[in-house]
């Protein structure tokens, strides 16, 4: 028998975001003794402070600076994977990165697709926080990157990301997957079933949500005035 979850929202944070609880589904990864399944795809502060993700994963197509990650970390009230690069950004600046974001606060980092191995070796050698390496394609050199160090795979494929989650896990039955989940609960519990350990949640901007709230407040107006 099920037992029910007692629950407490209050009033002003009783709209907060919520990621699919289909999510829920997968096993999660424990990271220095803290169970993670959700990761909230996000460096915009106002959603990752409002969202009951289990963690954030702070990556962005620029450089990687750490007052962003700094800004992020002492918002947030999880634990924030911090990319630190790999792609334009790499060598020992993603070393010095890494170190950084661990003495930031920092619970991983996470690396580029691009990156040379070597450079997963060497952050391994200035971190013991778990390093995240991202696979984009089948093409990619994972074992490489396994035995290069990475703690951690993010698999992200996009339409093609359960496939490969599944190929990984067939070769690798026991390492640390976090996946995309995709915009659907169907799409979600494929990747799980495929392997995935975490998911990653990708959440409607600001922008959106803000918008939703604004016509809300011209529906309440309008009806208000027609009676």
């Amino acid at each position: 028998m099920q037992k029910k979850i007692p629950e407490y929202s209050g009033v002003l944070r009783s709209h907060i975001l919520s990621v699919p609880d289909t999510i829920y589904q997968c096993s999660g990864i424990v990271i220095f003794g803290k169970r993670i399944k959700s990761l909230v795809f996000s460096t915009d502060v106002a959603i990752i402070n409002n969202i009951n993700a289990d963690a954030v994963i702070a990556v962005y197509p620029f450089t990687p600076q750490p007052v962003i990650s700094q800004a992020i970390i002492e918002v947030s009230n999880v634990p924030v994977f911090v990319g630190v690069g790999g792609g334009v950004t790499g060598g020992e600046r993603s070393v010095r990165l890494a170190e950084t974001a661990e003495n930031q606060g920092a619970f991983a980092v996470v690396v580029n697709a691009p990156i040379d191995p070597q450079i997963i070796t060497q952050i391994k050698t200035k971190i013991d926080i778990p390093v995240v390496a991202t696979i984009v394609s089948d093409k990619q050199d994972i074992d490489r990157r396994i035995q290069a160090g990475a703690d951690i795979l993010n698999v992200a494929a996009s339409t093609k990301t359960p496939e490969l989650v599944r190929m990984i896990r067939e070769k690798y039955p026991d390492f640390p997957i976090i996946a995309t989940g995709g915009p659907t609960d169907e799409s979600i519990s494929e990747t799980i079933a495929a392997g995935a350990n975490v998911i990653t949640y990708t959440p409607p901007s600001n922008g959106e949500v803000f918008a939703e709230s604004m016509r809300k407040y011209r529906e309440r107006y309008n009806n208000s005035n027609n009676q």
